[in-house]
């Protein structure tokens, strides 16, 4: 999982739908900020409120902070667990540590680091081979260096508490899960947390509810109720009832085959390939049968026995498949080597009051898994330090204020972030925008009721026409009159009034009488399907589309200029810097040598302060020219 994902659906160009939840603006280590700038004016936004009352401190400080920490524990020899989840956040924690622990200024390269979870190797190969999709720093330091970022240094990949074991202590270790409910981080928070040595790091606000979510919302409580889970081997009783159960099943198994067999034996074809997949009881047959015997399918006397050309010599009937002889996984197992004895040295070095060892194999002995809630004092330093990767309440606010959509819906949060954030877009956003805040399992109407109807242009009103140039499109404002008068369709080209119908038919021209009654039934049919009452009596033959017109120059009305394309103030200093003129920020405010202040009112307006001098109309002309004015 690298980075997330922000939904855009349009439907048949009338509405666009933004699907946004849980994004994050600002660049990582390994991700790129999302820009939601570029969407502009959507019909439906549908955003998350998780952190719209969350001040969220600086990234700088974030890093000093996971720093420090690791830092004093390591060297007060302890260890630090930091909960993570299994392929996320958890590429930028790593990449963020190996950093940390290749700076030599550091003094961190004596410690071990280790990433902990059932897939961290497969979570580490697939990343080298994304690192396209990832950051341009990451980007360009495999470009230029030739060095995949994520083929770390000091950072041991363990699979279990097996691998975990063979890494000395003192140690930082990744493991997962982050809300500490199960996984491998539970496990090292009930065996480190007694230990006044040792940290723990907590880089999310999990589901309420979890153990992660109770550490942060209470971190004066030094004494909680733990369920222990642990799986023992069975015993006495339970273990002879288990056995007694795998018996009958192996009975079974073997009685199902022993039947397979004797129809095998009894089957007129002996080469019948079996299915491969089934589990097969290897027992010895006698396969060289007489060559007459298969020819006496119509003798009226039943033979008790098989003929055989000699004393029953057993031969194992070589199975095959389309890729040769199938091979039998048992033939090439290795028996398991010992360990020796300066290996169980150091797993009993692992293990922490006194509880069976972490690696202890149970795959193969029946076991049952065993919970007891027991109280547990928390010695170790519990820390919350924010990896979420989440966009902070301000930031989400301006983007959202820059976007404009016409229509809100706020998800993912708790009431109060969520009236919070509803109330700040209302506040901008005014009677333009409809903010809706559905309760859990509540359902929202948020359709619009919008049309767009296809009309023809006349090529006198397209020439007319003057364009302005917006980022990637061109507008241009329009004065028409719609001209509702059938139309014929035939292979594509349509006729007009004026135009011959046939050339080997009589020049004459086939003009539309303004007052018929073809052309009032043909209004009538363009106001039903403009209205939604569509005729049913309508043929593929005639096609009525309406026609756009040009005005005449004397009754084109007037209207008030139209500025698109919004700025950024920091793009327009550097237009103002290329002019020559010097403008620097002020408190969020443009001065332009020292006469005239541009400033971003609370609407999103650009705005003009200063005395009307040659540098305000020079300013105010190149502002104009950022604008598509149409």
């Amino acid at each position: 999982m690298i980075g997330g994902t922000i939904w855009k659906i349009v439907k048949d160009g009338e509405e666009e739908i933004v699907y946004a939840v849980d994004f994050n603006h600002k660049r990582e280590i390994h991700l790129n900020g999302c820009s939601l700038e570029m969407i502009n004016r959507p019909s439906l936004l549908i955003t998350d409120c998780f952190n719209a009352t969350y001040v969220q401190p600086r990234r700088k400080q974030r890093d000093e902070q996971l720093l420090t920490n690791v830092l004093e524990t390591l060297r007060g020899d302890g260890n630090v667990l930091i909960a993570v989840d299994t392929a996320g956040r958890v590429l930028e924690l790593a990449q963020l540590l190996d950093q940390i622990w290749r700076t030599k200024d550091a003094g961190l390269g004596v410690y071990s680091l280790a990433l902990l979870n059932n897939v961290s190797y497969n979570v580490v190969e697939f990343s080298k081979s994304q690192v396209e999709w990832m950051s341009d720093k990451l980007m360009r330091c495999f470009e230029d260096k030739r060095n995949n970022p994520f083929q770390f240094r000091h950072l041991t990949l363990c699979h279990g508490f097996a691998d975990l074991a063979r890494v000395p202590s003192p140690k930082v270790v990744l493991a997962s899960q982050p809300d500490l409910e199960c996984g491998f981080s539970r496990e090292l928070f009930i065996q480190w947390c007694q230990d006044p040595k040792n940290s723990v790091i907590l880089t999310y606000r999990t589901t309420p509810g979890t153990l992660t979510r109770f550490l942060i919302d209470n971190p004066s409580e030094k004494i909680i109720d733990m369920e222990l889970r642990k799986r023992v081997k069975l015993e006495g009783k339970e273990l002879e009832e288990y056995l007694e159960k795998e018996k009958l099943k192996k009975e079974a198994a073997k009685k199902l085959e022993q039947s397979k067999e004797a129809d095998i034996d009894s089957s007129d074809d002996s080469d019948t390939e079996e299915d491969i997949d089934q589990p097969t009881l290897h027992k010895a047959k006698h396969d060289l049968m007489m060559k007459s015997e298969g020819s006496r399918k119509g003798s009226f006397f039943k033979q008790a026995k098989k003929s055989y050309p000699m004393f029953p010599a057993p031969e194992e009937r070589i199975k095959w498949d389309e890729y040769g002889e199938i091979i039998k996984p048992e033939d090439f197992l290795v028996p398991e080597l010992q360990a020796t004895e300066e290996e169980k040295s150091k797993l009993e070095s692992g293990l922490a009051n006194g509880e069976e060892p972490m690696d202890q194999d149970l795959s193969d002995v029946p076991t049952k898994c065993v919970s007891t809630t027991e109280p547990m004092e928390i010695k170790a330093r519990v820390t919350y330090i924010d990896y979420e990767g989440r966009s902070d309440g301000d930031s989400i606010k301006k983007i959202i204020n820059q976007m404009k959509p016409r229509q809100l819906v706020i998800v993912h949060g708790p009431p109060d972030a969520s009236q919070d954030l509803a109330e700040a877009c209302r506040a901008f956003g005014g009677k333009d925008i409809k903010v809706y805040t559905p309760k859990l399992h509540e359902t929202v109407d948020a359709t619009s009721e919008t049309h767009i109807y296809q009309v023809r242009l006349k090529d006198s009103l397209v020439s007319s026409l003057k364009f302005c140039k917006a980022k990637d499109t061109e507008l241009a404002w329009i004065d028409g009159v719609l001209d509702m008068r059938v139309s014929k369709v035939d292979t594509g080209v349509i006729l007009e009034e004026g135009e011959l119908k046939d050339d080997g038919e009589d020049s004459e021209m086939q003009v539309d009488a303004p007052g018929t009654d073809a052309n009032i039934i043909a209004q009538q049919k363009v106001i039903k399907s403009l209205f939604g009452d569509d005729d049913k009596d309508f043929t593929e033959e005639s096609e009525i589309i309406p026609t756009l017109e040009p005005l005449p120059s004397n009754e084109v009305p007037g209207h008030q200029s139209v500025f698109m394309n919004e700025p950024r103030l920091s793009d327009f200093k550097q237009v103002l810097l290329r002019e020559g003129i010097q403008a620097e920020f002020v408190g969020g405010v443009l001065i332009c040598n020292n006469m005239v202040a541009v400033r971003r009112t609370e609407t999103g307006r650009i705005g003009l302060e200063g005395c009307l001098c040659e540098d305000f109309f020079r300013i105010r002309e190149l502002l104009y020219e950022q604008y598509a004015i149409v």
